[in-house]
């Protein structure tokens, strides 16, 4: 069994190649896999499964293309909370908990976004229980899509703006955290984005922790196939390096 994870696409119509990449991705690897994992923030903002918008469409279209070819797996994140159960009708997706363990190749593997263990940043994850709070998401897909589309724009600035004043450290995960999500799930490998720090950490005791990349300068996905293990960044159609 072989599997693809990818994360923190942040797709939105200011970067088209970002859904272009995500679509050559699927059209070289989709048929090659038997899985492909989304761990969260697939979308720089998801408004509700009732989004109407060109780019909404074309993600819909694009995973269902996948997942005629692979298992697809999609995970929330905290940009694209708010995907529901019609979004993994539509795309053919299976909506995964965060965290959650999936079985490749009969390992047992832990997969999660990543920003529940960044905790020592108190005020983000005040902010992260809010935001996946069910009267809370209930009250914002209450609203008009405009109003929704407001509000993530005003949630948008405010985050850009209290990150820039952030130290580095406080933004990444916390070791403590990492090695008691791994105990509880009784794992030896976790898989998680959010960070934007891509790499493979040797954590002891034959545990690692694979963080995989924003899809940025370029893409990255990570496979795991019969016992191989590769992070890799692969160029997005605008880059060409």
């Amino acid at each position: 069994m072989s599997a693809l994870f990818i994360s923190d696409l942040h797709i939105d119509e200011t970067r088209p190649a970002v859904l272009a990449g995500l679509q050559r991705l699927i059209d070289a690897e989709a048929g090659a896999v038997d899985s492909l994992f989304i761990l969260g923030d697939l979308v720089e903002v998801w408004v509700g499964d009732d989004d109407d918008g060109p780019v909404a469409a074309a993600i819909r279209e694009t995973l269902r293309a996948a997942s005629r070819r692979c298992r697809l797996f999609v995970m929330h994140g905290n940009r694209d909370f708010l995907i529901g159960p019609q979004f993994a009708a539509d795309t053919g997706a299976t909506l995964l908990d965060d965290p959650s363990v999936v079985e490749v190749d009969n390992d047992r593997i832990l997969v999660a976004h990543g920003d529940a263990y960044c905790t020592r940043d108190s005020e983000y994850q005040r902010l992260r229980a809010l935001f996946r709070s069910t009267a809370w998401q209930n009250e914002v897909l209450a609203s008009s899509l405009d109003e929704r589309r407001a509000l993530a724009a005003s949630l948008r600035a405010k985050s850009i703006a209290v990150n820039e004043n952030k130290a580095a450290n406080i933004m990444d995960v916390t070791p403590g955290s990492v090695q008691r999500a791994l105990d509880e799930a009784e794992t030896s490998l976790m898989v998680h984005g959010h960070t934007h720090r891509p790499g493979i950490h040797d954590l002891g005791d034959g545990r690692r922790r694979i963080v995989l990349g924003d899809w940025d300068r370029c893409g990255w996905k990570l496979r795991l196939d019969r016992g191989d293990t590769e992070l890799s960044c692969f160029p997005l159609p605008w880059n060409k390096r």
